[in-house]
């Protein structure tokens, strides 16, 4: 029987005609179990997960293996990009026992779902004496497996309790993680830590914040160094734009090709704030050429954006993406090839398998003679066109509230700054124009369809797949994620129904997913119970359930005037500060948000017909202090507060600038605007 043929997931429906009786994540699976006294076997997975697919060709797909697994088990597969909550608490299991986690994930479990033995990828014939080890073990010593099941749920119940320090996310503890941070810094190769080494999105966001409060030269550079490292390397796609998951090697040359939307979004707004603040010209560069990627290769239209591109094209990874000497030759003629062989560093040995390279990008174009950059900008496109004709990698196309939301809160920022640098006249223009127009277009379609497909009686659902809306309920970082977009939304775009929609979710949020220590869980209070509770409070990824929903706390306390969300969102950072204090890298967000209140935050209105091209939001969007809200329009723009009884000082464009609910002289001038902001 074939349950997984009407699947939302794709990872699903690419195990949908394995020979293994796949059961998807129901109660009916667990109850099949107990029927028939046998374990559960739950395999977590994603569609990009190119290990996955490893296994799932090693074992899934082979009739020996898929008997053995039929008859002494049931077996249940997870898409753990729809259920994290599944995913959450299986995987600090995977970790209580092994030390490490990572997918695709193995787990043996009893018919209740209590884990009693777990692991990651299985070659198949060490899968295959697992499956008649755990099989004898089950029959002969049901006692002892039914003992170690209980130690782990205990053991994974005591890491996601809540109840624990809290303290203040004060100035000292900020500075002290900027510190921890700076200390674990790779000085060389930009980044923190080895191979494998993952793009440090959320570290960076706080650094910026940091240097911005702080003045700290130290913590610009770590961006600047890395966010350039990381733009040069092969992680970054030097054709299309766009980067990897992350880099195998720890100098960011040879990535893992996979591209998840989420690291894009996240990425995009490192790029553009730090554009933004340095005016710096490469980190524009990779902002359009980022927001492109979103708005050209992952966004459905009509929907929202897709989740990821896969990291194997036809089985081989990498196929789409790498090159020799001679195919640059053949694509581009032997003077360009080349030239291109050159400016990104392409070798007859080669930096990746089979004497093939990862693009690099080996020269400073970004500063480079303008004929230098003409040339290389049309030999980007003559690759990518020769790159179109080859095999494409497999699209995730299901659309996931909370990546969706990171998205379009980093569009929306990109429009704001992109905006600062409309009227310049640069051979770069009419580029920036046309990204900023299709990115527009996809950050409101996206929004829109979170609107109306997940949106189910006042509930946010977590995926959705050609329009229609899957089961799995919304997690607190679905939440989180989509209400900060929302208010990111209506700061870009003056419209108060965006704003409702957060404090909708914010409220459900508030009475659903709190916890009694002012934390929070990262499910509701009505969903499907699982073993334990989870109540991760650190960022990975993505940003934690928690840390995203205290961003849109601050978020929408600034925009709203309500002081009870801003006490929510203080109470739930004092429940994190204590693992900022040991654990910076892990909470990254949580520390960006910490800046965000530590600067006010800043609450700016401009009142003006012109909210487009008005010289004082501009002036408001270049020098806002972290964590900023910022409208503007009329006075008497509906469901606007910041805006609400605020006139035009003898009928003159005017700014009104707050800090924590506490208000300024408003002014009419971008000098005395610049001033009150500095």
């Amino acid at each position: 029987m074939n349950r997984l043929a009407d699947a939302t997931s794709p990872y699903l429906l690419q195990h949908a005609e394995n020979p293994v009786d796949w059961w998807p994540w129901c109660d009916e699976a667990f109850a099949e179990a107990k029927r028939r006294d046998v374990p559960v076997l739950i395999s977590v997975g994603y569609a990009a997960c190119h290990w996955c697919h490893v296994m799932a060709h090693e074992s899934f797909e082979n009739e020996a293996v898929a008997r053995l697994m039929n008859d002494d088990f049931v077996c249940v597969k997870v898409d753990r990009e729809e259920r994290p909550d599944v995913d959450a608490v299986y995987m600090t299991a995977t970790q209580a026992m092994t030390g490490q986690g990572g997918w695709p994930m193995t787990v043996f479990a009893t018919p209740d779902g209590t884990p009693f033995f777990c692991g990651t990828y299985f070659p198949r014939p060490n899968f295959v004496r697992l499956l008649g080890s755990v099989a004898t073990a089950w029959r002969d010593q049901r006692e002892a497996v039914l003992r170690q099941g209980a130690a782990v749920v205990e053991a994974i119940g005591g890491a996601q309790a809540v109840g624990g320090l809290t303290a203040p996310l004060t100035a000292d503890l900020l500075d002290a993680a900027a510190a921890q941070l700076a200390q674990e810094y790779d000085e060389t190769n930009g980044g923190f830590g080895g191979a494998p080494k993952f793009p440090p999105h959320m570290n960076l966001l706080f650094l910026l914040r940091h240097h911005r409060r702080t003045g700290s030269p130290r913590s610009l550079e770590i961006v600047r160094h890395t966010a350039e490292a990381m733009a040069r390397g092969g992680l970054h796609d030097q054709l299309a734009g766009g980067f990897a998951r992350y880099s195998v090697d720890g100098h960011w040359t040879v990535p893992h090709f996979e591209k998840m939307l989420y690291d894009n979004a996240l990425l995009l707004r490192v790029y553009t704030q730090l554009w933004r603040l340095t005016g710096d010209r490469l980190a524009r560069r990779v902002a359009r050429d980022t927001a492109r990627f979103l708005a050209d290769e992952l966004h459905r239209p009509g929907e929202g954006f897709a989740s990821a591109l896969d990291a194997d094209t036809e089985g081989v990874e990498g196929l789409t993406y790498v090159w020799t000497p001679a195919q640059l030759v053949e694509a581009l003629g032997e003077e360009d090839g080349r030239f291109a062989a050159d400016l990104f560093e392409v070798t007859d040995d080669g930096t990746f398998e089979h004497g093939s390279s990862v693009l690099r990008l080996a020269r400073d174009v970004d500063d480079a003679d303008p004929a230098v950059r003409a040339r290389w900008r049309e030999v980007v496109g003559r690759l990518l066109a020769a790159r179109d004709t080859r095999p494409q990698p497999a699209r995730d196309d299901k659309v996931v509230a909370a990546w969706n939301g990171l998205a379009i809160t980093a569009l929306a920022e990109f429009q704001q700054v992109a905006a600062l640098y409309a009227s310049r006249d640069d051979e770069d223009a009419n580029l920036m124009e046309g990204v900023v127009i299709v990115a527009d277009g996809a950050m409101r379609d996206a929004a829109e369809h979170l609107a109306a497909v997940h949106l189910v009686d006042g509930r946010l659902r977590r995926v959705s797949r050609d329009k229609v809306v899957g089961e799995p309920a919304g997690v607190l970082e679905d939440y989180g994620c989509v209400a900060e977009a929302y208010c990111a939304l209506h700061q870009l775009t003056g419209e108060g129904r965006w704003l409702r929609l957060a404090g909708e979710l914010i409220d459900v949020a508030l009475a659903r997913f709190a916890a009694p220590d002012g934390g929070f869980y990262d499910t509701a209070d009505d969903a499907e119970r699982l073993v334990t509770r989870p109540a991760d409070p650190t960022d990975n990824a993505t940003p934690s359930g928690r840390s995203a929903i205290v961003a849109a706390l601050v978020a929408y306390a600034a925009l709203s005037g309500e002081t009870r969300y801003r006490e929510a969102a203080e109470a739930a950072l004092s429940t994190v500060a204590p693992i900022v204090d040991r654990h910076a890298r892990f909470t990254g967000y949580a520390a960006t948000v910490g800046e965000a209140l530590l600067s006010g935050p800043y609450e700016i209105a401009v009142v003006t017909d012109d909210p487009e091209g008005d010289p004082l939001v501009a002036a408001a969007r270049r020098h806002a202090p972290p964590g900023a809200v910022l409208v503007a329009g009329r006075s008497d723009q509906p469901g606007v507060p910041l805006l609400a009884d605020r006139p035009a000082l003898d009928g003159r464009s005017t700014a009104y600038v707050c800090r924590g609910f506490v208000c300024r002289r408003p002014v009419t001038s971008v000098d005395e605007l610049v001033a009150e902001l500095g």
